[in-house]
């Protein structure tokens, strides 16, 4: 079944937007002059940062990765307490259910995009004096953002956000008990 993407980004924008606030956060943490941020719209793309070149090739792989970072993390923080409940006591309340959604759909957008992607390549690679080491890892960072992309055409986002969201949890609570 095809559901356009921009449906998907409309259920999920609080995803879409804490992707895009974490590439501004990266960008302020690395000291980067941010010039535009759309963090929602319901256009191609579905949100931005608009940012100067980056000079340190260590920034840009941070920057570009930092969704994944951010969102994961915070998916886990706000999916934690709620999964608890529901799906080891089947004694879930709405609120516990709205975190869950919130949860899934921050970790469903936390793949970088290809335009991090190929970013994040161009000035690893391109630039000037970069450690063979900063190189070695961009590779299969690049490579699995490219099969995230990929693998969003059958709902591995989709996948990632309830693993992250639901999964993990459980995983967690029962490792622990």
């Amino acid at each position: 079944m095809f559901i356009p993407g921009i449906f998907i980004a409309a259920v999920t924008f609080p995803g879409v937007i804490v992707h895009e606030f974490a590439h501004q956060l990266f960008c302020r943490l690395c000291g980067v002059a941010i010039f535009e941020v759309k963090y929602f719209q319901m256009d191609n793309p579905v949100g931005y940062v608009k940012h100067e070149a980056v000079r340190n090739p260590v920034h840009q792989l941070l920057i570009s990765t930092g969704p994944f970072i951010i969102n994961t993390l915070l998916a886990l923080l706000i999916a934690f307490p709620a999964a608890i409940p529901v799906f080891l006591f089947d004694e879930g309340t709405l609120l516990d259910y709205m975190l869950l959604y919130l949860g899934m759909s921050i970790a469903m957008h936390a793949f970088p995009s290809t335009g991090d992607a190929t970013i994040m390549w161009h000035t690893i690679w391109r630039g000037e004096n970069v450690p063979v080491w900063l190189k070695i890892i961009t590779v299969p960072i690049t490579v699995l953002i490219y099969l995230g992309a990929l693998g969003s055409r059958v709902w591995l986002d989709l996948i990632y956000g309830m693993g992250v969201a639901f999964g993990l949890p459980i995983l967690i609570v029962k490792h622990f008990a």
